[in-house]
């Protein structure tokens, strides 16, 4: 296009010039200014972001600006998408036209237009989950104008580092999905990792993000994460092979619906045992992520170490004290010990139906 536009240049400035030579008294002052009608509809959305939490609701603004020369009656056309991770694809969660309306996959039944107004496209998504998180297109179709706008949607809640029983560095992209899913929780993505970072998480050990990148978050460098003389940052690996390669993971999880406790008994247990206990008491055994979130997002403090649902055997410490974490807040992880083990107490947790 700009190579055209250039010899198009040239070709007026020659023209030019023989008109000079063949009309001298042409009189050159008057400019002649052609424009092009600009967009008669736009979308516009009034927060570029909203947050909210894991069972909550929310609304993501989106509001159509109409030229009023635009025929009236036209069956306008609003359609939501979710972008994925990646940004290869989008994801159909909404569509609008006239009377007719139509939710997809996991929002089906969860979505609708807020409709405060003839122009209000804003979308209202209820029982937030997990894997809503992320960034929407509004996108309104008006006879041949169309216009969109997106919209991020963050969830309050913690980013925490993950390995199996089997140790590190053994989980392609896949294993890793799994594993947060079991713990209650879903794979981080970078937005989330940096906020962790920027919070003060220091972990040393690679682990899989949501779009296939691995990464980790430093703020104290040091030999063997990258180098003593490096800046404090979020080491990046880069996009890994999903199926071959093999890292620890991030996840992230987010408020949750019922009761976290640690059970009192009158010894200690055994994994099946602990097992056992919680179910006498109407619970199960309790998550990792389900302990991560009641320690950041709730503030819960013990300092009993007890068996969680992977086999691992942590507590939480939200005030750091003698004997309990003294140097700062956070879940303390006592490894994976043998499950015939008797040295143990458990953390449960009962769900709200």
């Amino acid at each position: 296009m700009v190579p055209e536009l250039f010899w198009v240049l040239v070709l007026v400035s020659s023209a030019a010039s023989d008109l000079d030579s063949l009309f001298p008294d042409l009189d050159h002052s008057r400019t002649i200014y052609v424009t092009e009608n600009g967009p008669r509809l736009s979308v516009v959305a009034e927060q570029s972001k909203v947050v909210s939490v894991r069972g909550g609701n929310a609304t993501l603004p989106c509001r159509i600006q109409r030229d009023q020369s635009l025929a009236p009656g036209r069956k306008m056309r609003i359609k939501w998408t979710k972008l994925t991770s990646d940004f290869l694809k989008e994801l159909d969660v909404f569509v609008a036209m006239d009377t007719h309306r139509r939710s997809y996959g996991s929002f089906h039944g969860r979505v609708q237009l807020r409709g405060s107004a003839p122009l209000d496209a804003s979308l209202v998504i209820t029982d937030i989950t997990l894997e809503d998180y992320g960034r929407y297109k509004c996108e309104v179709i008006d006879g041949l104008e169309d216009g969109t706008a997106v919209v991020a949607l963050d969830l309050q809640g913690v980013v925490f580092p993950y390995f199996p029983r089997l140790g590190r560095y053994n989980l392609n992209f896949y294993d890793a999905e799994r594993a947060c899913r079991d713990q209650d929780a879903v794979v981080a993505s970078f937005d989330q990792l940096y906020d962790a970072w920027r919070a003060g998480m220091d972990w040393c050990n690679a682990g899989w993000l949501s779009d296939g990148s691995v990464q980790y978050p430093i703020n104290t460098p040091r030999e063997p994460c990258g180098g003593k003389n490096t800046v404090p940052g979020v080491r990046n690996y880069g996009l890994r092979d999903k199926d071959k390669n093999q890292y620890d993971v991030f996840c992230f999880t987010s408020q949750y619906q019922g009761r976290f406790y640690y059970l009192i008994h009158p010894s200690k247990l055994t994994y099946d045992e602990a097992v056992r206990a919680c179910q006498k008491d109407g619970a199960q055994i309790a998550k990792v992520g389900q302990m991560f979130a009641a320690w950041k997002l709730r503030g819960f403090d013990r300092c009993d170490a007890g068996w969680l649902a992977d086999g691992s055997v942590r507590y939480p410490i939200a005030t750091p004290r003698r004997r309990c974490s003294p140097t700062e807040a956070a879940v303390r992880f006592n490894g994976f010990p043998d499950k015939k083990h008797r040295l143990y107490g458990v953390y449960c947790f009962k769900g709200h139906n």
